[in-house]
């Protein structure tokens, strides 16, 4: 399909805030995937789509957190492997969703994400009460709940940084930056096996992807920069604030 010059231009704005989002705390599939219905695309091949073009974004931002990464090979392998796995579970299950078993569960899944974030530092501190000293390894627990988390990553995407900043966040005793760094290699995991299994599975719009793909890689780097100076508290209240928001849009819609 074509579109106009005006389209053209809010696909490059939405690619750009979304892989800047996507950097700084995830989420940002959730301005660029409405972009991609707002041209007229069908919401599954909007997805797709969407999912593909963020991948670029992804390794944009982890390449701005690249320096807090060192130190994590205890945690990258493990949960490399069951991002991987999760991925293509979720793969599986967007092609084999219809069109209104898609949009019915996509607004839950983001309000889970937010409510995740939300709780993070209090369930946190809780933990710590009940073990004061935590492995650098991640257990089967939190494999697990990684590997739903990829499944929900492969099946939608938008929001998956929440959830996993979320998850990670309550699991790992660790400053919010170094755990943002493990989000988003994590991101480029879940979304690389995602798009991989799109392209050869199911049409691409290769045309939107051309115009978010290169927009949402510089906005990636900026989103890295900018995170970085922001407090924890601003950057988790900025987050949860705007995935209610969007929740209650799709929602409506």
């Amino acid at each position: 399909m074509s579109f106009d010059l005006w389209q053209g231009v809010v696909l490059a704005g939405a690619g750009f805030l979304s892989g800047a989002l996507n950097a700084a705390a995830g989420g940002g599939s959730l301005i660029s995937f409405p972009a991609l219905l707002w041209v007229g695309y069908p919401p599954i091949v909007a997805n797709v789509t969407n999912n593909v073009s963020a991948v670029p974004g992804y390794v944009g931002g982890g390449w701005g957190y690249r320096r807090y990464l060192s130190g994590q090979k205890g945690r990258i392998i493990p949960l490399s492997i069951a991002s991987t796995v999760g991925s293509a579970i979720g793969v599986f299950l967007i092609l084999k969703s219809s069109r209104a078993q898609f949009e019915g569960v996509v607004p839950f899944l983001v309000l889970l994400a937010c409510a995740l974030l939300a709780v993070q530092p209090y369930v946190g501190k809780l933990l710590v009460r009940f073990q004061k000293r935590r492995s650098t390894r991640p257990g089967l627990g939190v494999l697990a709940a990684q590997t739903l988390a990829a499944v929900y990553g492969g099946y939608f995407g938008a929001a998956l940084g929440v959830a996993v900043l979320a998850l990670l966040g309550i699991a790992i005793d660790d400053s919010l930056q170094r755990i943002n760094a493990l989000k988003a290699f994590l991101q480029i995991v879940i979304g690389g096996v995602a798009a991989v299994g799109f392209i050869i599975l199911t049409p691409v719009a290769w045309g939107a992807v051309a115009i978010v793909a290169p927009a949402s890689i510089v906005g990636g780097r900026f989103g890295a920069w900018a995170a970085q100076r922001l407090s924890d508290r601003v950057l988790r209240i900025a987050i949860v604030i705007y995935g209610v928001a969007i929740a209650g849009w799709l929602f409506v819609r």
